[in-house]
């Protein structure tokens, strides 16, 4: 048998999306005992520098590298990796991951966990490129971004670049944030479309230029001169502009979908988690005291959403979200409030808001992996590939 005869090597989405599951319960759980003194820290990267790495370069990379390897196969119609190639990409990922706890030397170290996202560009450079659609290449450039990313972090723990790690996180975050908008404005339309009957989801031109225009200058202005209020303008206008996104795109029928809702909600918690992000530069809040409602709130609902969905669909299921499903939709919402909005709120109680929303968040992705862990690693049941 060939590896790429085995279901779980059969669509990047498979081993990518159970990497995802696995890593936000593990590096979550790990972070809430080391904080807790029941773990020790990791030799490399350690403290809060750690856990921000872990999910933007651990879990999300994960996601979007799942995500792409599927999605991007269906708008070129041309092949992406499979197979050897697949598992491949998957272990440069898990060596990534493991790294830090191995007492390797720290330049390795960096050099192991740099080489993920140029991998990712190699594996997906021809269908980007070369496919229909010219917009596509711009993730070449969001990789290319979010290796500098990377790199500023690995330079602050090498000792070459005070204050990397803080200025490389904010840009990963950055342009996790513009990959949501650019998705999102792709797909949420065509969503609602094929799941409401009759739904008419309104995109405005002028809008979405707009849109795009100001996430690709955030990032920038975020690196070369962040908690500005050209920074905190910009993300506050960018909340804005999503608002206006969304309500063009309602349906009252999106809040008895549930596999739409969800997606929904965590584009609405982008807006609000980029409004609340960028009042800081202008009234008496504490400086990214909201990025959790952008981290937990917009990215890790949508991403759970996203997964879900994917899973399910790619897996020839019908589109219905399982009982299960819905409780950790709940939870995962429950997690942002809880980890994004209650510390603004009620700031003395900041070490219990911390530990129940890392449980929701846990709990959330518990229970996505127990629903949709058998889908991806069995064949789908209509006998077609993927």
């Amino acid at each position: 048998m060939t590896l790429t005869a085995i279901p779980v090597l059969a669509l990047g989405f498979r081993p990518f999306f159970l990497a995802a599951g696995l890593s936000a319960i593990l590096s979550v759980a790990v972070w809430l005992a080391i904080l807790s003194g029941l773990w020790p820290q990791p030799s490399y990267l350690a403290g809060a520098a750690w856990h921000a790495h872990e999910m933007l370069f651990g879990y999300l990379a994960a996601v979007i590298a799942g995500f792409l390897l599927t999605a991007v196969r269906n708008w070129t119609g041309m092949p992406t990796p499979t197979g050897a190639r697949l598992a491949a990409l998957v272990g440069l990922w898990l060596v990534g991951r493991l790294a830090p706890w191995l007492g390797l030397p720290p330049l390795l170290i960096a050099l192991l966990d740099l080489a993920f996202f140029p991998a990712l560009a190699v594996a997906l450079w021809r269908p980007l490129w070369h496919g229909p659609n010219p917009v596509n290449r711009v993730f070449l450039a969001v990789f290319a971004g979010m290796t500098l990313a990377g790199a500023m972090v690995h330079l602050d723990a090498l000792g070459l670049f005070a204050g990397g790690a803080t200025r490389g996180h904010r840009l990963m975050l950055d342009l996790v944030l513009a990959i949501l908008l650019l998705v999102s404005g792709r797909v949420m339309p065509f969503f609602i479309k094929s799941g409401i009957a009759g739904a008419r989801p309104q995109a405005f031109p002028i809008l979405e230029r707009l849109t795009f225009v100001v996430a690709a200058g955030l990032p920038i202005v975020d690196l070369i001169q962040p908690f500005s209020r050209l920074a905190g303008g910009l993300a506050i206008t960018l909340g804005l502009l999503q608002l206006a996104r969304l309500l063009g795109w309602h349906d009252r029928r999106i809040w008895t979908t549930p596999m739409l809702t969800v997606l929904y909600v965590g584009l609405l918690w982008l807006a609000l988690g980029l409004v609340l992000d960028g009042l800081p530069a202008f009234v008496a809040l504490t400086p990214r005291g909201a990025l959790h409602a952008l981290a937990v709130g917009a990215i890790g609902v949508v991403t759970l959403g996203m997964m879900s969905r994917v899973a399910v669909g790619h897996t020839g299921r019908p589109m219905q979200a399982a009982p299960l499903t819905l409780v950790a939709f709940v939870l995962i919402n429950l997690a942002a409030v809880l980890r994004g909005l209650a510390p603004l709120f009620a700031p003395a109680n900041y070490q219990a808001w911390l530990m129940a929303g890392g449980l929701c968040w846990i709990l959330a992705f518990g229970l996505f992996l127990w629903v949709h862990a058998p889908l991806l690693l069995r064949p789908r049941p209509d006998g077609q590939p993927g």
